[in-house]
């Protein structure tokens, strides 16, 4: 399995993405890169990060989302490498409707392990594909918005772009 790599310019940084011939492994900001390639070289191995390329047409989907279709991201197979529970909580991320929040308790109560809500909390801040894993979608069970591995102001701006965006 080669992994692709590829970068490109959003609203909220560069954003570097990679990708297997069938899901994208890993989405990380600019401020992150150095980071994610390391964690991919630990998981895969050196030998299987190829070159650059796009295989699952990941940036116009991501082109897409920005310019307003907050669909775009959906069809978008993505998966990254965790426990079983890290993968149900980043499954429960992306049922969170675009323009909508949920609470790491909701989530935990979702997941039907409703004392979970710090377990769901470290999965979330693992999540090695932001935006199309959208963890930005958590906020505090008092409505505040929580960290965010690429930090408050744009998990800010890509809330209000979801609500500015939104049909609802």
């Amino acid at each position: 399995m080669k992994i692709h790599f590829e970068s490109m310019a959003s609203p909220v940084g560069t954003l570097h993405l990679a990708a297997t011939e069938d899901r994208l492994v890993a989405l990380a900001f600019e401020d992150h890169e150095d980071a994610m390639r390391a964690s991919l070289a630990r998981r895969h191995g050196t030998g299987r990060l190829a070159g650059r390329g796009d295989p699952l047409g990941a940036v116009d989907s991501l082109e897409a989302y920005f310019a307003g279709d907050l669909a775009a991201l959906d069809a978008l197979a993505a998966e990254g490498d965790g426990t079983p529970f890290q993968r149900a909580v980043w499954t429960a991320l992306r049922e969170i409707p675009p323009a909508s929040t949920a609470s790491y308790g909701e989530i935990a109560a979702r997941l039907g392990k409703p004392g979970a809500s710090r377990a769901v909390g470290r999965a979330n801040g693992q999540n090695p594909v932001a935006i199309v894993v959208p963890c930005h979608r958590v906020i505090g069970a008092n409505g505040t918005l929580t960290g965010y591995g690429g930090g408050l102001p744009r998990k800010r701006w890509l809330l209000a772009h979801e609500q500015t965006h939104s049909p609802g």
